[in-house]
């Protein structure tokens, strides 16, 4: 995968465009692929990622119908073939085929609600209408969510994860939804035992943004689905890791708890910095054991506190290890950790840095280093 100052690029080329344009030229009379495909190139420099998707709608549906009724049998029969059932997992779809989403917002919202939506039922079955269903959900609240009801029952594990990953609160690149876990946990009460990982690892997600709001009611819910026994415990178990993760970074106790971690438990931890003064692009390592005087579970993550202009401080936790601590074998654990110069997300800065151990959610053990230039 292409980093992301060259994923527009990634996504978007002369080869996408090419099969888009033979897509719709198959599809439509009269289409003209190369008429298309000189618009669709032509003004891609000035565009960002999203607003290229944009850009690509604007040059399609200058060749479509002006009715959107006959603009969406268009659309449709333009569409490649569904994405192969078979695979279950891992199966996005491409980007250049969010172009019936963005057109049954932008002509079916308002006056043609039921027909957009048909459009979108089978359009999500070759990308996903993930951004595009939200303005339905703002605009059509409880018609919207009455289709997605029966969505969540499809055959099609495709349009199923929809439900799911177009109800998110916090979904990446998304506009927000005016929706309350009132409204969508009785669509994840569906979801939750589906046999495709790729709908639950949805509904993990959509968990995980919902803990970051509602963490007591994430928590409640995990419990009744176990209780409610329709899942495989072993994906279940996967699912409440991948719901809680936000929650374990925090050391939030009740998702310790959730995931056989107690946050009580009696231990000590020895912290040793191998690297006490280090410069920026270097490796920080360090050294740590943690001892119990019982046989328990533990999760072993640290934070590193980070130094800061005029004295503020900034800090992130790392996942560490898990694993069992018994009176008789400490549970010791080392760790090199890259602080990267480059990096264009988090800048480091000179000054005096923290790491600390936390086991089982709870600050354990301290330790300094210092970074120069």
């Amino acid at each position: 995968m292409a980093d992301k100052f060259s994923l527009k690029d990634y996504l978007f080329n002369p080869q996408t465009v090419d099969q888009l344009a033979q897509e719709y030229a198959a599809g439509v009379p009269h289409f003209d692929p190369q008429k298309f495909a000189r618009a669709a190139l032509g003004g891609f420099d000035t565009r960002e990622l999203m607003a290229r998707l944009e850009w690509l709608a604007d040059c399609i549906e200058a060749q479509l119908a002006e009715g959107f009724d006959a603009m969406a049998d268009q659309l449709e029969a333009a569409m490649p073939a569904p994405l192969n059932p078979d695979l279950q997992d891992d199966d996005f779809g491409h980007f250049i085929h969010a172009v019936p989403g963005i057109l049954a917002v932008r002509h079916g919202l308002e006056a043609h609600r039921p027909r957009a939506m048909d459009l979108l039922y089978r359009a999500t079955q070759r990308f996903s209408m993930e951004f595009y269903i939200r303005a339905f959900l703002n605009r059509w609240p409880q018609e919207t969510l009455a289709m997605l009801q029966k969505w969540a029952q499809d055959d099609n594990y495709h349009v199923r994860r929809l439900v799911s990953e177009g109800t998110r609160p916090k979904l990446p690149w998304a506009k927000s939804v005016d929706l309350t876990p009132d409204q969508t946990l009785p669509l994840l009460d569906i979801l939750h035992a589906d046999p495709t990982r790729y709908v639950t690892r949805s509904v993990a997600n959509h968990l995980n943004d919902l803990s970051k709001i509602r963490p007591d009611l994430v928590l409640e819910r995990l419990a009744s689905w176990k209780a409610a026994g329709k899942q495989t415990a072993k994906e279940l178990d996967w699912m409440t890791r991948h719901a809680l993760r936000s929650l374990i970074k925090e050391g939030h106790p009740g998702a310790m708890m959730a995931l056989g971690y107690d946050p009580d438990v009696p231990v000590t931890v020895d912290l040793d910095i191998l690297t006490p003064t280090l410069a920026v692009g270097e490796t920080l390592k360090f050294n740590c054991q943690v001892a119990a005087a019982t046989d328990l579970p533990v999760l072993v993550d640290y934070r590193i506190t980070f130094a800061r202009p005029e004295g503020k401080q900034g800090s992130k936790v790392f996942k560490l290890k898990q694993g069992k601590a018994t009176p008789s074998k400490p549970f010791g654990v080392s760790k090199a950790h890259k602080l990267k110069g480059d990096a264009t997300t988090f800048r480091l800065y000179p000054g005096r840095h923290m790491v600390t151990v936390q086991v089982n959610g709870v600050d354990r053990a301290q330790a300094s280093f210092e970074l120069t230039d």
